[in-house]
C-alpha cells in the first residue's frame, strides 16, 4: 500500500464531503499501519481528526492541535482516568446532557455504552433505568457498570431488592414492569435496542416493553433510547416527545465476501469454504447458524472435522461440562476443539463463561449462534460467518442481516471485520421503524389519554374490555388491580379467561393450595389445569412438562446429570433441559403468579394462597440467591459446593441477593478456591465472578 497516495485519496473524499467513504479508506490505512508495525505520520494523525475518530489518534507523532483535540475530547466515563470520545459520542453525549429527549440509531461499533457512562458520571443521577433486551445483556450491563459506580449506587438487577438512595436498576422489560410503583423520582428512562417494541420485530416481547415504556416514561424526567440501522421513525405516541438522532458514524471497516456466489447452494461446498475460514488459526469467528437445527448440523460438522485445540483451559472446561452436565453432549465435545455454542436457552452463567473464553486467546476461537449473540451480548469478532439467512423459520431481513454484519471488528482490537457471507442476503432497503399499540395491551390502557393514538375499533375494544372486566369483579376490585399493576402478563384477554374460569367453575379450582405441598405427587391435577389456560408454547407435550416440572423439585438436591437419568424416559436431554427450565421460571410462573392475584379476589373464602410455588418456579425450585447468583455469573453447582463446605449457608432466612454478595466478598475469594471439592475449572469461574462483583477502587 502507497500510504501517501491512500492519504491524499482520503483527503479528496473529505473535501468533497464524502465523510463516509473517507472513513472507510481511513481505518483500513490504520489496518495496514497496525499489520507492518508502522507509527503514524502527523498526516494520518491529521486525517485521523478531520474524520472525527479523535481515539485512535497516536499522541507520539500528533503535531501540537491533534494532541489538543485528543485532550478536549475527553470525557468522565467512570474509568480511573477520562477517556478521549470520538467525534459523535461527543455530540451524543452533549445532547443528553443537555437534558434532550433522545431516540438514537447508530452502528453496533459506535461505542453507545460510553455515553451512558458519561452521562452518568457527569450528571449523577439519583435514579437510572436501563431495560435491555436479554437477561445475558442484564449481566453484561451490570458488570460494566458496577465496577464503575458500586461505590456510590446500588445496582439493582433482580426483583424484590430495597431501593438504596441512588439507584441505577438494569432489567429486561419483564422485570422492568415490577419496580414501576417503587420508583418515585426517575432522572433517565434508557431502553436499549428499542426497536424490540415493534411487533414487527419482537412479537412476543414488544407488548411487555410497551407497557414498561409507558409506565416508567410517564415519570421519567429524560428518555433515551437506543438502536442500530433505523432509517426513519414512524409517528407514534412512544417517542412522540423525542428527537430522532440517526447517525452513521462507523469506526471499523466491514469487509464483505459473497462467498455465496461460489457455493451456488452446494451444501458440500458451503461445509468446505466453512472450514477453510475457521482453519485459519488465531483468528476469532461468529458463526450465525441461524436455528437450532442448524446449529445441531454444524456441530456434528465440526466434532468431524476440527482437531483439539489442545489447551489446558479448554479441556478443563470440556470435563468440568462432562461432570455438571453431560459427557455426551455436543457442546462438551466442541469445546476441546476450540468450538463453543451460543443461545437463548443455555443457562446463563454457561453463555456468559463461553463469550469470557471467547475474549481468551487459549479459549475458544468459533462461537456458533443462533439470533442471541445479536441481542443478547457485545462481544465482537474478527471474522462474522452468515451461515444462513434465515432466523428460525422466516428469512432474515436487511436489518437483522446489518445487525449480525455489526459483530464484525472491534475499535483498538479489529479495525477491519471480514464477513464471509454462505448464503444469499436479503435485499438492502431502508429501515422504517414502526410501533402500534399491540392489540394485548388494549386492556390495561386510558382510552381518554391515548385517543388522538388509537383507532375508533381500539378505543371501542378498550371500553367493552373494562365494562366485562367490572361486571366480572365489580367496579371496585378492576380499579385497584388496574392501579397496582401486578399482572406478570401484559395480555389482558389471558386475565379475563381466567377470571371467567374462576366465576363460572369455582369447584375446579378447590384444593389450588395443594401446590404448595412438598410433595409433586399432589401437584398434577393444577398443573394440568394452569398450562391448558395457555394450551400452546411449552414446547413439549403437556404430560412431559408436567413430569419435568415434579422432577425439577430437585434442582437442589441432585445434580443435572442425576436430574436428566430421571428424565430419559420422557426424552428430556440436556438441551431439552435448558428449554423446559426456561418455561418453568418465565412462562409457569408469571401464569402461576397471576392466578394467585385473582384467586384472592375472586376464591377468597377459599383463601388459597400459592406464592410458595409460584416462588419455586420462578427460582428453577433452586434457592432464590442461588438462582440470582447465575446472573451474576456463578454456576448452581459452585454455589452446592460452597452450601456442603459449609462456608455459605444458601439456605438461611431473610437472604436477598445484595447481602449474599456482599458476603461473598467479605469472605473472599481466597477462602472459597480452597473448598477440597473445587474443579480447576471451578476455580476459573470463581475468579471471573468475583472479577465481576468487585469494585474498582
Amino acid at each position: 500500500m502507497d500510504i501517501f497516495e491512500t492519504c491524499h485519496k482520503i483527503n479528496d473524499f473529505l473535501i468533497s464531503n464524502n465523510e463516509n467513504e473517507a472513513r472507510n479508506e481511513l481505518i483500513k490505512l490504520l489496518d495496514f499501519h497496525e499489520r507492518e508495525k508502522v507509527p503514524y505520520s502527523e498526516l494520518v494523525n491529521h486525517l485521523i481528526r478531520e474524520a472525527g475518530l479523535y481515539p485512535y489518534l497516536e499522541l507520539e507523532t500528533s503535531s501540537w492541535q491533534d494532541k489538543f483535540v485528543y485532550e478536549v475530547f475527553k470525557a468522565n466515563v467512570g474509568e480511573a482516568e477520562e477517556l478521549t470520545l470520538h467525534r459523535e459520542q461527543s455530540a451524543l453525549l452533549k445532547k443528553l446532557l443537555s437534558g434532550t429527549n433522545l431516540a438514537v440509531s447508530a452502528p453496533t461499533s459506535f461505542g453507545k455504552s460510553f455515553v451512558i457512562d458519561a452521562y452518568i458520571s457527569i450528571n449523577k443521577p439519583t435514579n437510572v433505568v436501563i431495560i435491555v433486551p436479554t437477561i445475558a445483556l442484564t449481566d453484561e450491563t451490570r458488570r460494566r457498570l458496577y465496577k464503575k459506580f458500586a461505590n456510590e449506587y446500588k445496582i439493582i438487577t433482580t426483583t424484590e431488592v430495597t431501593l438504596g438512595e441512588k439507584n441505577i436498576f438494569i432489567f429486561p422489560q419483564e422485570r422492568a414492569i415490577n419496580y414501576v410503583d417503587k420508583i418515585e423520582n426517575l432522572d433517565i428512562l434508557i431502553v436499549d435496542e428499542f426497536y424490540k417494541a415493534s411487533s414487527k420485530f419482537d412479537k412476543e416481547r414488544s407488548p411487555t416493553l410497551i407497557k414498561a415504556i409507558l409506565k416508567l416514561g410517564k415519570i421519567a424526567k429524560q428518555k433515551y433510547f437506543l438502536a442500530p440501522n433505523i432509517s426513519t421513525l414512524e409517528d407514534n405516541p412512544f417517542t412522540k416527545d423525542m428527537e430522532f438522532y440517526p447517525l452513521d458514524f462507523n469506526t471499523v471497516y466491514l469487509e464483505q465476501q459473497k462467498l455465496y456466489e461460489e457455493v451456488k447452494g452446494d451444501e458440500e461446498l458451503k461445509s468446505k469454504k466453512l472450514l477453510e475460514v475457521i482453519g485459519a488459526k488465531n483468528k476469532k469467528t461468529l458463526i450465525y447458524a441461524g436455528t437450532y437445527v442448524n446449529i445441531e448440523r454444524l456441530s456434528t460438522l465440526l466434532i468431524g472435522n476440527s482437531e483439539d485445540k489442545n489447551t489446558k483451559l479448554l479441556h478443563d472446561f470440556s470435563e468440568w461440562l462432562s461432570v455438571n452436565y453431560d459427557y455426551n453432549w455436543n457442546l462438551t465435545n466442541l469445546v476441546k476443539r476450540g468450538v463453543g455454542i451460543h443461545n437463548g436457552r443455555l443457562h446463563r452463567s454457561l453463555s456468559q463463561i463461553q463469550v469470557k473464553l471467547f475474549e481468551e486467546e487459549e479459549g475458544i476461537d468459533n462461537l456458533l449462534s443462533t439470533s442471541s449473540i445479536i441481542e443478547g451480548v457485545n462481544t465482537s469478532a474478527e471474522n462474522v460467518v452468515i451461515w444462513s439467512n434465515k432466523n428460525g423459520q422466516v428469512k432474515i431481513n436487511d436489518f437483522t442481516y446489518r445487525n449480525i454484519m455489526g459483530r464484525g471488528g472491534r475499535m483498538f482490537r479489529h479495525f477491519i471485520g471480514k464477513i464471509f457471507i454462505l448464503e444469499q442476503p436479503p435485499q438492502e432497503t431502508q429501515t422504517l421503524l414502526d410501533i402500534p399499540f399491540p392489540e394485548e395491551i388494549l386492556g390495561g390502557l386510558d382510552e381518554v389519554r391515548y385517543e388522538s393514538e388509537l383507532t375508533k375499533e381500539q378505543i371501542a375494544k378498550i371500553i367493552l374490555y373494562k365494562e366485562e372486566m367490572a361486571n366480572l369483579l365489580g367496579d371496585g376490585i378492576f380499579k385497584k388491580l388496574q392501579s397496582e399493576n401486578i399482572f406478570q402478563t401484559s395480555n389482558s384477554e389471558l386475565i379475563k379467561k381466567i377470571v371467567i374460569d374462576m366465576i363460572e367453575n369455582p369447584d375446579e379450582w378447590n384444593g389450588l393450595g395443594f401446590l404448595n405441598s412438598p410433595y409433586p405427587i399432589y401437584w398434577d391435577r393444577f398443573l394440568y389445569k394452569i398450562i391448558k389456560i395457555v394450551p400452546d408454547g411449552w414446547d413439549t407435550k403437556h404430560s412431559t412438562f408436567v413430569e419435568f416440572v415434579k422432577i425439577l423439585r430437585n434442582n437442589w438436591f441432585k445434580s443435572i446429570p442425576e436430574l436428566l437419568g430421571q428424565l430419559d424416559k420422557y426424552e428430556v436431554d440436556v438441551d431439552a433441559f435448558f428449554k423446559l427450565e426456561r418455561k418453568v421460571t418465565f412462562k409457569l410462573a408469571s401464569l402461576v403468579s397471576d392466578i394467585n392475584i385473582l384467586q384472592r379476589e375472586i376464591l377468597k373464602d377459599k383463601n388459597y394462597d400459592i406464592s410458595r410455588f409460584m416462588s419455586w418456579c420462578s427460582h428453577a425450585f433452586l434457592p432464590s440467591s442461588v438462582y440470582q447468583l447465575e446472573e451474576f455469573g456463578l454456576p448452581r453447582m459452585i454455589s452446592k459446593k460452597i452450601h456442603d463446605a459449609k462456608v455459605y449457608n444458601f439456605l438461611a432466612g431473610d437472604l436477598h441477593i445484595h447481602k449474599v454478595l456482599n458476603d461473598l466478598n467479605q469472605i473472599g475469594l481466597d477462602r472459597i478456591l480452597k473448598i477440597p471439592t473445587l474443579m480447576e475449572f471451578d476455580k476459573y469461574i470463581l475468579e471471573y465472578f468475583f472479577d465481576g462483583i468487585r469494585v474498582n477502587k
